[in-house]
């Protein structure tokens, strides 16, 4: 039983700690309490797990608001601030958030070629941003489960566009454990089973029954 030598994190062609940026976008009151493909309290509850996911694995981030200067919109909503306690956002007047000059300087100077992304409205405020990184040579990691629209279908065909750009889909738990890969990686293996153990579903159950065993 022995694991292959690790890759260079750098060119690894899957996410790594060391080539990997969260980009997180509009998670506002207004946006959450008009979605309507998932249910809201799931939807913060796995956007949470995402952002403790980036936290775990010490990822460059990017949080973005609109209209907060303005007045127009609430902040960020607490859960998530509350999940990224040293991340300041970046609040906009562009719809679309590629159209704001900080928020892509914030992007290009994480480093990162691969972003992780997920913002509401999935048929607005990752679509766009999405599709204009991917044009500029990003590669876009879209979170299904984290991301929600304003019916189902305008979320699912707003995923499409971005998947027919040459996007990828992934879900946070898949995130959690493309960056954790191997067990034997300690320094982050016991922080995946604590956002497991939380966030994780049928998995967080699996952990539960061994965690028990182990310990009867």
């Amino acid at each position: 039983m022995s694991s292959q030598p690790k890759r260079d994190p750098i060119s690894d062609h899957l996410l790594t700690p060391e080539n990997s940026a969260l980009v997180l976008i509009d998670y506002q009151a207004p946006q959450v309490n008009t979605i309507r493909s998932m249910d809201s309290i799931k939807l913060v509850a796995n956007v949470v797990a995402l952002a403790k996911v980036a936290q775990l694995f010490k990822l460059p981030i990017v949080l973005s608001s609109v209209g907060v200067q303005s007045g127009v919109n609430p902040d960020t909503i607490p859960q998530l601030k509350e999940a990224l306690p040293n991340v300041v956002g970046i609040d906009r007047t562009s719809i679309n958030a590629w159209e704001d000059a900080d928020f892509v300087a914030a992007v290009k100077a994480t480093g990162r070629k691969k972003l992780i992304m997920a913002a509401l409205w999935t048929e607005v405020c990752l679509a766009f941003p999405a599709l204009d990184a991917i044009h500029d040579g990003f590669e876009v990691y879209a979170v299904a489960d984290a991301v929600a629209g304003t019916s189902t279908i305008a979320h699912e065909t707003a995923l499409q566009r971005v998947y027919q750009a040459g996007g990828h889909p992934v879900t946070w738990l898949s995130v959690l454990c493309e960056l954790q890969r191997d067990w034997n990686r300690q320094g982050t293996a016991s922080g995946m089973l604590q956002i497991g153990s939380e966030h994780g579903g049928p998995w967080s159950t699996e952990i539960a029954i061994k965690q028990f065993a182990a310990h009867a």
